[in-house]
């Protein structure tokens, strides 16, 4: 067993050739430059390029971390194009090329749910254009003018005249367009909106994907990372005559941050043991004896900011304004903060609660990893990230070296969430790789990814509101408390909540902290809602209103929540008339452009335990592009937050992170997922929303307002599992 590499790989080799199914083989992927030359393609634009027989092939820029980018990208493409499912290619885009010859993607960056959203209109132009000038190709070789032409299915057609896309390719490519053409409306297409099979699907279940863990290179090596448990501290020594010796051990590399305190996205003070294989390399690593210093965040921990927070919630925090008023409120007299703490206090019927949430890590199915080949003469990485372009600049300044000698080869990425943006690992493998002058794979363990992640920062928010006669409220003082490094995840979806008071002012605060923070799955909405919507259910019933019924009267007119909040009243069967023990609760959230409702469905236990047994989600993105992925992505969304909400929570003590794996940092298991139902409630009237990130926000707030219709127990805190009910 010991000259037997044990991998996923090998594991489904063996696995399916025991019983008779396929035998997979390993590969290295080429890059896309490499693939433009496969089989005489022709280049029409960046974006795409077409074979002789017909076959289209589509660059992916964006990351595919299991969201469905490289199917979407290729449906945008294909659909102006007009070229069957069947003949597309997707191929991943060469980020040197987007670097250095004019960022010809517009972008790789792949995050904020924004790869249908704001990308489809020059994303589905590369497709027009192309199809166009198949069509003036074929008009000029046919001696018929352009409008004359047909282009479908890949066919070219005027009067009995036809030719495949592949014939004219060559042509087309010289054509130059007097002007480009506008790209299909709603009710035009023939292939966004339906239900397509993922172009990753079979990659993924035979083995056959290529992840950074896979890559092996000749002479490669493998380092372990220590970096200082405590974030913002910085090595101090470290003995490596100690381990030297020890099995496989090949060199050590101290790890230098350029700046007094790192961000997420820069080098960290650190050091790594080089070692035959990453096992060896880790165990050295464990028996190093390493001082660390441990700078201000050692007296840092969830205890003691929660106490900063409550003194922040009791003295008042800074006004944040909004810039757009109100007229569709009540009084008509648009939005006064300054009118507030005065209407406060002169009402006879206050109602008010509070709420907090802790630190929440990525997690990622896949941990951090980075393969790294820095020569004279170039450098090529494969990594764990969520803009290829970025960590390619990224390592151009880590090394000083130009980015045209600098070659990011993009793989699949096992998960996200935000943390692909945040890691440093590449920056640790090419400056490995640089001083020991050899190839090297660079892995964190779990621990290392959840003590070193940029964590979802906490909150601790409170409300007060006044009710007049008619049980809705006529002023709202909402005071959320976050942390220091990015105000507007604290305040997103609160300052600017649709609800119709009269009368609204957000205050926030912020706490001491040393703990990265960084982009997290729907950020500030994924916690922000938690509060917001159960405020809502404790004004709507203090008020004497259904929660919904109350909804939509503080969001009349305001189509695309009317529309989502209507459906959820008629078809989910919500009721707040359910035996002991059962309840049903809702939520709504605006994410990322789209509008999300969900209604959870609850059983407690006798001895309190919560089961969560159904969760209906009724959504409005304006359009939605492939109803299979965008389906899949609310589900995704809803488990990665119900798992947050029921088990989550990091254990900051002493100025680090203490549950650092899945046995003290718990999960959703498959036995805890409930059934999910995704209605779409779609207004189709020229705007698109986000799917990556809406599912997740309103599940908490929908569970939490369930539990206290079945226990009459408001819980106020997550994770759920350690509320007394």
């Amino acid at each position: 067993m010991k000259d037997f590499e044990f991998t996923r790989r090998n594991f489904l080799h063996i696995s399916t050739s025991a019983v008779g199914g396929l035998m997979l083989g390993f590969h290295t992927p080429p890059s896309f430059a490499e693939q433009q030359v496969l089989g005489d393609t022709i280049e029409m634009n960046a974006f795409l390029s077409i074979d002789p027989d017909g076959t289209v092939k589509i660059a992916t820029p964006q990351t595919e971390m299991g969201q469905g980018a490289k199917t979407s990208i290729a449906i945008m493409v294909a659909e102006e194009l007009d070229v069957p499912w069947n003949m597309v290619q997707a191929v991943w885009a060469d980020p040197n090329r987007h670097v250095n010859a004019g960022e010809v993607y517009t972008t790789t960056s792949t995050g904020g749910s924004r790869t249908v959203q704001s990308r489809h209109p020059y994303i589905m132009q590369a497709g027009a254009s192309a199809r166009e000038r198949l069509r003036a190709a074929a008009a000029e070789a046919w001696g018929v003018s352009v409008s004359a032409v047909t282009a479908k299915q890949g066919i070219l057609t005027s009067g009995s005249k036809s030719g495949t896309y592949g014939e004219f390719a060559l042509a087309a490519s010289k054509v130059k367009l007097s002007e480009e053409p506008k790209i299909k409306e709603y009710g035009d297409w023939w292939l966004i909106g339906t239900d397509v099979p993922r172009l990753d699907v079979a990659e993924k279940t035979n083995g056959s994907a290529i992840y950074p863990m896979d890559i092996s290179l000749d002479g490669m090596v493998y380092a372990a990372v220590a970096s200082c448990p405590v974030p913002e501290g910085t090595l101090k020594s470290f003995d490596f005559d100690a381990v030297k010796d020890m099995p496989g051990v090949l060199d050590v590399v101290e790890l230098t941050q350029k700046v007094d305190v790192a961000s997420f996205r820069e080098l960290r003070s650190g050091v790594a043991i080089v070692a035959s294989s990453w096992y060896l390399a880790r165990n050295a690593l464990n028996a190093m004896p390493i001082e660390w210093d441990y700078g201000r965040g050692v007296d840092i921990s969830f205890d003691s900011q929660t106490a900063e927070a409550k003194n922040f919630l009791a003295s008042g925090g800074k006004l944040v304004k909004k810039e757009k008023g109100n007229p569709g409120a009540r009084s008509g007299g648009g939005i006064n903060p300054e009118n507030v703490p005065e209407i406060l206090n002169a009402s006879n019927n206050i109602v008010s609660g509070n709420y907090s949430r802790p630190f929440e890590a990525h997690a990622t199915m896949m941990p951090p990893c980075a393969v790294a080949d820095v020569t004279a003469e170039r450098v090529d990485i494969w990594t764990f990230t969520q803009d290829t372009a970025r960590s390619l600049g990224e390592v151009a300044d880590q090394l000083g070296r130009d980015t045209k000698n600098i070659y990011l080869h993009q793989t699949y990425i096992g998960g996200g969430f935000g943390g692909g943006y945040n890691m440093p690992v590449h920056r640790q493998a090419v400056a490995i790789s640089d001083a020991i002058g050899k190839p090297v794979k660079v892995i964190w363990s779990r621990e290392d990814d959840i003590a070193q992640d940029s964590q979802r920062p906490p909150i601790w928010a409170e409300y007060k509101a006044s009710l007049n006669s008619d049980g809705l409220p006529d002023a709202l003082l909402t005071h959320f408390v976050g942390e220091e490094k990015n105000v507007s995840f604290s305040t997103r979806g609160v300052a600017d909540m649709p609800y119709l008071i009269p009368n609204k002012r957000h205050e926030y605060s912020a706490v001491q902290s040393h703990i990265p923070i960084g982009y997290h799955r729907a950020p500030g909405a994924n916690s922000n809602a938690f509060a917001v919507e159960q405020m809502v259910d404790e004004l709507a019933l203090a008020g004497g209103w259904d929660p919904i019924d109350w909804r939509l009267k503080m969001t009349e007119g305001i189509e695309p929540w009317q529309r989502v909040l209507k459906a959820m009243k008629d078809k989910s069967g919500f009721t707040t008339d359910l035996p002991d023990g059962e309840g049903m609760g809702c939520a709504i959230y605006e994410s990322h452009g789209s509008v999300a409702g969900c209604v959870a469905s609850v059983s407690i236990s006798r001895r309190g335990q919560i089961y969560v047994d159904k969760l209906q989600f009724f959504v409005n993105s304006g359009y939605v592009l492939n109803r299979q992925n965008a389906t899949e992505q609310i589900e995704s969304a809803a488990a990665y937050e119900l798992g947050a909400a029921m088990y989550g929570g990091l254990d900051l003590r002493d100025g680090r992170i203490r549950n650092t794996n899945f046995d003290t940092y718990n999960q959703l298991r498959i036995a805890d997922m409930p059934p999910i139902e995704v209605n779409w409630e779609l207004s189709q009237d020229g705007w698109w929303g986000g799917l990556g990130e809406p599912g997740g926000p309103p599940v908490p707030p929908a569970v939490a307002n369930a539990i206290y219709f079945a226990t009459g127990t408001r819980v106020r805190e997550t994770p759920f599992t350690k509320a007394e009910i």
